[in-house]
């Protein structure tokens, strides 16, 4: 059994878990422009590495809050910690970088149209 570290309860047993499997993964922005094939590889298909990797888990049993762990699938070996919402996490570094790049865009069609 994990010993896992809640960032806000503690470490605890592997039992007052749920995993929510693969972390880092960007919503697509417009989920309504999405094929019903898009959107069900969004939903449903992860990479599933063999190695370390990072997982979202939620404190079931404790204190209901999600965080990030980084483990490595073969041994079992907790690496690290971080919670949601840590400005310079993957997940919202690339975020913000999706934003960017279609408020850039945005802005190159609305200058063409004023041409």
């Amino acid at each position: 059994m994990l010993l896992i570290e809640c960032p806000w309860c503690g470490p605890r047993a592997e039992l007052e878990f749920t995993c929510g499997g693969e972390a880092d993964i960007a919503r697509p922005l417009d989920t309504d422009k999405l094929s019903d094939r898009e959107w069900g590889e969004y939903l449903f298909m992860r990479d599933n590495p063999r190695g370390v990797h990072k997982e979202q888990w939620l404190h079931t049993q404790g204190c209901r809050r999600w965080f990030k762990v980084t483990r490595d699938t073969v041994s079992y070996d907790i690496q690290g910690y971080e919670t949601f919402g840590d400005a310079n996490s993957p997940a919202n570094v690339q975020a913000k970088a999706q934003q960017a790049a279609q408020q850039s865009a945005q802005q190159g069609t609305q200058g063409s149209k004023q041409r």
